[in-house]
């Protein structure tokens, strides 16, 4: 029995709404209606008023910490959920492979962000970007930047190849930033979108406000946009141009952010033959970017730029390897390559493809054995994977200028490594491009070239290639957009896309001032001496500012001998009188770990007590050098507290404390300078 098309419903201001069926959406595999839109208009005023009436507030009630919780108590409920999300996914055209990037990649990047939050921010919403700078001679007057919630909406609009993924990798840093977010997915898929967001819903974890979705247009929500708001967009170059100078924005100066398809290209090194590994490398990777999501990927590979000398035995392997594809409706086990998004996408692609092919030959395509597996697959928007061979690059311009967004890919060739650079800049910008090669002379010459034009670039070799996760892969970690055509935005790359949805200010003030403002010490402000040493408070009773200034220490001889036998440390300037001498310092000094170790040593509390473990030091640096017969303080102080909200075995809680070191000598002057890292109890109970 044949389902029944599914209604669509947007969700705004805590309510899903639709009720009468607009535009049908057919399924990619065999044309079928899967889904419709709605015809009701959604009123984006108050969907904006819900998000800074209730979204906002309630996404600032919590701090980085508790909102990365959130991230990682949602990234579980979606991955319980997947198969769900897996079983729409089908309608689009994916096969398994192919919605596993979609889906659990989504989720994946939650689990990342979740990460960065708690790994990387605060137990506030302020972030401090330090070292506060002094402003002045006498330390009295300080200046540093703050990042800050913005305090807007950010509107993300997203393209129809990831539905899921699109999504979640922009609503996961604008959540962790503390800003509501609406939604657009492209139309083609919507439904795949709307199914993970009433799983997002139905999950309850996500604060009242914090997320809506709009299915179909967007109407006057751009309109309606203030300047602390973001708009975010993902898709083709040409509509990101017009939403770039859409007149709201820039009356307001409101962020705007593109991520654009691009000619990416892949470039064969000049040192690889057919008989190496590494030609087999590039031939694989073609071919997985032609054929993966059936090629509708931004980030695949367009243009394969090879050398001339051996683009016919590249041509041979690819057309060989794409004959093993077997295409197909994606419920078939056998299916390696689905359908593209819609009959929409499959015209545009045809046309674009004739262009191509006006300045170039066909390798492979229809007219070799393409015949789509399954039943009803006539009525499907299939395509075949279509590889053309272009003889000379720098005279064909529509290699370098049309995309067609599916499995199609050209060979180009080139004479010179210059040449095969100076073909890659001919895309006007990509969001990424490939070397493959096995000599890290070529590397160390092409890729600071192709940066230029580049928004990410991967180098590819047999070593490499064991962990690899390919050209098209964009990773959580890593910035993904690039200039030029790619719309010159920038998402993802960890805290950097958070760092996107806040504001940053510069501040300026007295030290004690500063501290206050950003919530951690800052040399030079006041500081308390309790009494009390600082290691036997637990983590809330501990204060920024709590201090310990120890006794003193004179380094002796026999303490850099000591050293050097323990450590095996017999470096000259600890032992040679003579070589020291003549050295710019004109002495023996101390070894800079021992003047480290022996701080430690001035500050610790040894009785058990709340400090449970040491696990860093950040920003060390040996200042001056200490010589025999040079007496060492230390002064500790509480400088920054986050609370992860975690818990031992035991059920005791703990805190994260960053402890400012700074160590001087008998003088007065900065010897040594640092931060440890401690993990610091709760009050049982």
């Amino acid at each position: 029995m044949t389902a029944q098309p599914t209604l669509l419903q947007s969700y705004i201001a805590g309510r899903w709404v639709g009720q009468t069926a607009a535009q049908s959406l057919h399924s990619a595999v065999n044309g079928r209606e899967v889904a419709s839109t709605h015809q009701e208009s959604i009123d984006f005023g108050e969907a904006l008023e819900h998000a800074r009436r209730h979204g906002l507030p309630a996404l600032l009630a919590l701090d980085f910490q508790r909102r990365a919780a959130i991230l990682k108590a949602l990234a579980k409920y979606l991955v319980e959920h997947k198969e769900a999300l897996y079983a729409v996914s089908a309608h689009t055209g994916a096969t398994r492979a192919d919605s596993w990037i979609d889906i659990e990649g989504g989720s994946g990047t939650l689990f990342a962000y979740a990460s960065v939050g708690g790994n990387e921010f605060p137990s506030s919403n302020l972030v401090h970007e330090g070292p506060a700078m002094p402003l002045g001679k006498q330390g009295r007057f300080a200046g540093t930047h703050i990042l800050v919630p913005r305090g807007g909406v950010a509107v993300h609009i997203n393209a129809f190849n990831f539905p899921v993924w699109g999504m979640l990798e922009k609503f996961a840093p604008t959540f962790l930033a503390g800003m509501p977010c609406i939604v657009k997915p492209a139309t083609a898929t919507s439904y795949l979108a709307e199914a993970a967001m009433r799983l997002i819903e139905r999950s309850g974890l996500l604060p009242a406000g914090s997320l809506q979705l709009v299915i179909g247009s967007t109407g006057d929500l751009l309109d309606r946009l203030q300047p602390q708001d973001v708009v975010t967009f993902t898709g083709s170059a040409d509509t990101a141009a017009k939403l770039r100078v859409h007149p709201n924005l820039v009356r307001n100066s409101i962020p705007f952010n593109a991520e654009a398809d691009s000619l990416n290209c892949a470039i064969l090194g000049p040192d690889v033959t057919p008989d190496d590994e590494e030609f087999d490398l590039f031939v694989k990777e073609v071919a997985r970017e032609m054929t993966t999501k059936a090629g509708q990927k931004c980030t695949a590979i367009r243009r394969a730029i090879v050398p001339r000398r051996h683009i016919d035995a590249v041509a041979e392997r690819l057309r060989a390897r794409l004959a093993k594809t077997v295409v197909g409706d994606p419920a078939l086990e056998q299916v390696r390559m689905g359908p593209l998004a819609s009959k929409a996408q499959q015209h545009d692609v045809a046309e674009r493809l004739a262009l191509l092919k006006q300045g170039a030959e066909q390798v492979f395509g229809a007219a070799d054995g393409f015949n789509p597996q399954g039943d009803g697959v006539s009525d499907g928007a299939f395509f075949a994977p279509t590889l053309l061979l272009c003889r000379d690059g720098a005279a064909n311009s529509a290699v370098h200028d049309v995309e067609a967004f599916g499995p199609v890919s050209t060979l180009i060739a080139y004479d010179g490594l210059d040449e095969a650079l100076d073909l890659a800049a001919r895309g006007r910008g990509s969001l990424v491009g490939s070397l493959v090669t096995h000599d890290p002379a070529v590397a160390a010459r092409a890729i600071p070239v192709a940066a230029a034009w580049h928004g990410r670039l991967l180098v590819l070799d047999r070593e490499a290639a064991v962990e690899s996760t390919g050209h098209g892969s964009p990773l959580p970690q890593l910035k993904h957009g690039g200039p030029g055509r790619a719309g010159g935005g920038e998402e993802l790359g960890g805290s950097r896309a958070v760092k996107h949805y806040l504001q940053r200010a510069a501040v300026q003030g007295s030290p004690t001032m500063l501290a206050a403002v950003v919530g951690e010490h800052v040399r030079g402000a006041a500081v308390r001496d309790t009494g009390v040493h600082p290691f036997r408070h637990h983590f809330e009773d501990l204060q920024i500012g709590d201090s310990l200034t120890t006794h003193r220490r004179t380094v002796t001889e026999a303490d850099i001998v000591n050293f050097g036998c323990l450590s095996g440390d017999h470096f000259y300037m600890h032992f040679d009188e003579i070589a020291a001498r003549e050295s710019p310092f004109g002495k023996r000094i101390a070894h800079g770990y021992f003047v480290l170790s022996a701080a430690a040593g001035l500050f610790v509390s040894p009785a058990p007590g709340p400090v449970l473990a040491n696990y860093g030091l950040d920003t060390l640096r040996f200042i001056k050098p200490v010589g025999i017969g040079d007496t060492i303080q230390a002064r500790l102080t509480c400088k920054r507290k986050i609370d992860r909200n975690k818990t031992d075995a035991k059920g005791v809680g703990q805190g994260v404390v960053a402890w400012d070191v700074e160590v001087t000598n008998q003088g007065g002057e900065l010897v040594a300078s640092y931060d440890i890292l401690t993990l610091v109890a709760k009050k049982p109970g």
